[in-house]
Protein backbone atom coordinates (compact mmCIF):
# COMPACT_ATOMS: atom_id res chain seq x y z
CA UNK A 1 0.00 0.00 0.00
CA UNK A 2 2.99 2.33 0.02
CA UNK A 3 2.49 3.08 -3.68
CA UNK A 4 -0.79 4.82 -2.81
CA UNK A 5 1.11 7.36 -0.73
CA UNK A 6 2.90 8.55 -3.88
CA UNK A 7 -0.39 9.37 -5.60
CA UNK A 8 -2.20 10.94 -2.63
CA UNK A 9 -1.52 14.55 -3.70
CA UNK A 10 -3.14 13.79 -7.06
CA UNK A 11 -6.13 11.81 -5.75
CA UNK A 12 -8.68 14.63 -6.08
CA UNK A 13 -7.49 15.41 -9.58
CA UNK A 14 -7.81 11.75 -10.57
CA UNK A 15 -11.35 11.44 -9.23
CA UNK A 16 -12.74 14.71 -10.58
CA UNK A 17 -10.81 14.35 -13.84
CA UNK A 18 -12.52 11.03 -14.48
CA UNK A 19 -15.91 12.54 -13.70
CA UNK A 20 -15.16 15.34 -16.16
CA UNK A 21 -14.20 12.76 -18.79
CA UNK A 22 -17.64 11.20 -18.38
CA UNK A 23 -19.30 14.62 -18.79
CA UNK A 24 -17.30 15.35 -21.94
CA UNK A 25 -18.07 11.89 -23.35
CA UNK A 26 -21.78 12.47 -22.76
CA UNK A 27 -21.48 15.84 -24.47
CA UNK A 28 -19.84 14.13 -27.45
CA UNK A 29 -22.76 11.71 -27.69
CA UNK A 30 -25.23 14.58 -27.62
CA UNK A 31 -23.31 16.40 -30.37
CA UNK A 32 -23.40 13.26 -32.55
CA UNK A 33 -19.70 12.37 -32.50
CA UNK A 34 -18.73 9.02 -34.00
CA UNK A 35 -18.43 6.70 -30.96
CA UNK A 36 -15.69 4.59 -32.56
CA UNK A 37 -13.48 7.62 -33.18
CA UNK A 38 -14.14 8.91 -29.67
CA UNK A 39 -13.38 5.47 -28.19
CA UNK A 40 -10.17 5.11 -30.20
CA UNK A 41 -8.98 8.59 -29.25
CA UNK A 42 -9.87 7.95 -25.60
CA UNK A 43 -7.91 4.71 -25.51
CA UNK A 44 -4.87 6.36 -27.10
CA UNK A 45 -5.00 9.24 -24.64
CA UNK A 46 -5.45 6.92 -21.65
CA UNK A 47 -2.37 4.96 -22.70
CA UNK A 48 -0.42 8.19 -23.18
CA UNK A 49 -1.49 9.53 -19.76
CA UNK A 50 -0.62 6.17 -18.18
CA UNK A 51 2.90 6.37 -19.60
CA UNK A 52 3.27 9.98 -18.49
CA UNK A 53 1.94 9.04 -15.05
CA UNK A 54 4.28 6.10 -14.63
CA UNK A 55 7.41 7.88 -15.73
CA UNK A 56 6.62 11.44 -14.74
CA UNK A 57 5.17 11.06 -11.24
CA UNK A 58 8.48 11.17 -9.41
CA UNK A 59 9.51 14.33 -11.27
CA UNK A 60 6.10 15.95 -10.80
CA UNK A 61 5.85 15.33 -7.04
CA UNK A 62 7.69 18.53 -6.19
CA UNK A 63 5.16 20.45 -8.32
CA UNK A 64 2.08 18.58 -7.06
CA UNK A 65 0.38 21.66 -5.55
CA UNK A 66 0.72 23.59 -8.80
CA UNK A 67 -0.42 20.63 -10.89
CA UNK A 68 -3.39 20.07 -8.59
CA UNK A 69 -4.45 23.72 -8.90
CA UNK A 70 -4.03 23.90 -12.70
CA UNK A 71 -5.80 20.57 -13.18
CA UNK A 72 -8.65 21.55 -10.87
CA UNK A 73 -9.03 24.87 -12.64
CA UNK A 74 -9.07 23.13 -16.04
CA UNK A 75 -11.75 20.70 -14.80
CA UNK A 76 -13.80 23.65 -13.51
CA UNK A 77 -13.52 25.54 -16.82
CA UNK A 78 -14.39 22.44 -18.87
CA UNK A 79 -17.40 21.83 -16.65
CA UNK A 80 -18.62 25.39 -17.17
CA UNK A 81 -18.05 25.12 -20.94
CA UNK A 82 -20.00 21.86 -21.09
CA UNK A 83 -22.96 23.54 -19.34
CA UNK A 84 -23.06 26.67 -21.53
CA UNK A 85 -25.23 25.06 -24.25
CA UNK A 86 -27.74 24.13 -21.54
CA UNK A 87 -27.85 27.71 -20.30
CA UNK A 88 -28.48 28.98 -23.85
CA UNK A 89 -31.18 26.30 -24.25
CA UNK A 90 -32.95 27.38 -21.07
CA UNK A 91 -32.93 31.08 -21.97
Amino acid sequence: MSFIEEYKPFLGLLIFGNIENLVLAAQGVIEGADPFIVAGASICLVILWQLIGVFGTKVAMKYSRHIEFIGGFAIFVLGILSMLPLIYYLI
